[in-house]
């Protein structure tokens, strides 16, 4: 079975300042975040703007940033639509690529039921069988949740092997993972909701927030893997206002926000999407700001301890 690992990063898609997708940048980003905690690079979700992107665009970013970080962490691509013949077409041409996986998001705006979520579904799966697939369920995008039961349905196909679950509903995470063996991987959608779906039989988290702490979020998890809860739940804690501040506005113009104050030239985001307003970024700073002191204050207690 694969095993995409604890920390999936949602990555973003840097944008030149004439609107061009910036594949220098992406390739850079990208090699930054595979060498700072992250296991997988989702490419072309929701953080990556994909509703605004073309296809052709995004079958370049999926090569760009798997030869970049191959050996390092693997790619998983998005290749979801709301049209099923056109989430097979990608589907496929994402497995000809020789991609790790693919985030298939439940169909957005035209609302089908349960049943026709598993017919979208199963049609994708059987299109390209050797690809592993991760369901992406977020009912606040797209205006319908998909079920745990559906859910369970559609992990007894052999290549759907995991759920992203951004419901923020603790208790259907719980139902899903009563429904399906424990190899079916449950993945967070949401950073602040990590530890808790950890709690209730999670695999770990499809991040925005580890553009900027990867490490971090690997620590956490596997604190709480080791039965160090207290350390994992510490973490969680010094984590929480950025998680929380990332999502101050629409994901990812926070996101964005925070990695251009980190020196990143990621561009703006592509309307219609827009720069966030000023107090967003000045809490961005504040919370970037206190969280590089606890890391200069524990760098500095090592150092002590060392001597």
């Amino acid at each position: 079975m694969v095993k995409f690992g604890r920390v999936l990063t949602a990555m973003i898609t840097p944008f030149k300042e004439d609107g061009s997708v910036n594949y220098a940048v992406a390739e850079q980003l990208a090699v930054h975040l595979a060498d700072r905690g992250t296991d997988s690079l989702v490419v072309c979700g929701t953080t990556g703007e994909s509703p605004t992107m073309t296809w052709d665009e995004e079958y370049e970013l999926f090569q760009v940033v798997q030869k970049a970080v191959a050996g390092k962490a693997l790619v998983i691509a998005g290749a979801g639509s709301n049209s099923t013949s056109e989430a097979v077409a990608a589907t496929q041409k994402a497995a000809k690529l020789g991609l790790d996986g693919c985030l298939q998001v439940v169909p957005y705006y035209n609302k089908p039921p349960q049943e026709g979520l598993y017919n979208h579904f199963r049609a994708i799966a059987q299109s390209a069988p050797e690809l592993p697939i991760m369901l992406y369920n977020i009912p606040g995008r797209t205006g319908q949740n998909m079920l745990p039961e559906t859910v369970a349905r559609l992990a007894q196909i052999p290549n759907i092997v995991a759920v992203k679950e951004a419901s923020g509903n603790l208790d259907q995470a719980s139902q899903i993972r009563c429904l399906t063996s424990p190899e079916f991987a449950i993945y967070s959608g949401d950073d602040s909701l990590t530890l808790p779906m950890l709690a209730v039989g999670g695999s770990g988290v499809v991040s925005v927030a580890s553009h900027l702490v990867g490490e971090q979020l690997q620590q956490m998890i596997k604190a709480f893997e080791a039965g160090q809860v207290q350390v994992a739940t510490q973490i969680h804690l010094q984590l929480f206002d950025l998680f929380k501040a990332l999502f101050l506005t629409t994901n990812p113009i926070p996101v964005k926000t925070a990695l251009k104050l980190q020196g990143w030239d990621v561009g703006s985001t592509r309307s219609p999407l827009c720069d966030p307003p000023v107090e967003v970024t000045q809490k961005l700073k504040d919370v970037l700001s206190q969280l590089a002191a606890v890391s200069a204050s524990k760098t500095s207690e090592n150092e002590f301890s060392d001597n």
